[in-house]
């Protein structure tokens, strides 16, 4: 595919996507099994939901049927994406409430698990690091939407400041 076919090209063929629509899940390759379970079970809470043997998993949040898959079948031993290469940047998890990232930070701090940045971006505050396979993962929380910075015209004005971490921890439940 050279090109690209763009709303502007399609001669008034464009329609939005419904308002209504999400991203229901990310399905990841991943090298350990149980390491990515530990990982994404044992210090996110994920459920597991089902699983195939020692080739995949599927994990969710309050009784959904997945919002992560894992599985062996193509990685089984397989290093990470070399840097420079394409491919996922990071996948994000939205936390209803702010004392559900706080209580989700302590237990990264708990297991040891380095952040590769944090932001308050105006509309939402996020953390960023990485899994056992390097994948990134943004964990965050929005905003309630008449909070979110805005301009005279009612343009979002997000920005990048600085995340106090030490504030998030006080937070309790």
């Amino acid at each position: 595919m050279d090109k690209l076919e763009t709303p502007a090209s399609m001669d008034g063929r464009h329609r939005p996507i419904p308002a209504g629509a999400r991203i229901g899940h990310v399905h990841l390759r991943v090298a350990d099994l149980e390491r990515s379970i530990a990982f994404y079970a044992g210090v996110l809470g994920f459920e597991i939901t089902q699983r195939y043997g020692n080739q995949a998993a599927f994990l969710a949040a309050g009784g959904y049927h997945h919002h992560i898959g894992l599985n062996t079948w193509e990685s089984l031993g397989g290093s990470p994406p070399a840097v420079g290469t394409t491919g996922l940047y990071h996948f994000a998890v939205l936390y209803p409430r702010r004392v559900d990232l706080a209580d989700t930070f302590r237990r990264l701090v708990a297991a040891g698990i380095p952040l590769d940045g944090s932001a308050d971006h105006g509309v939402s505050q996020a953390l960023y690091l990485r899994d056992p396979d390097q994948n990134g993962v943004e964990l965050y929380w929005d905003r309630p939407k008449n909070e979110w910075p805005r301009e005279s015209t009612g343009a979002l004005t997000m920005y990048n400041r600085r995340f106090d971490l030490d504030e998030l921890l006080r937070l309790e439940a």
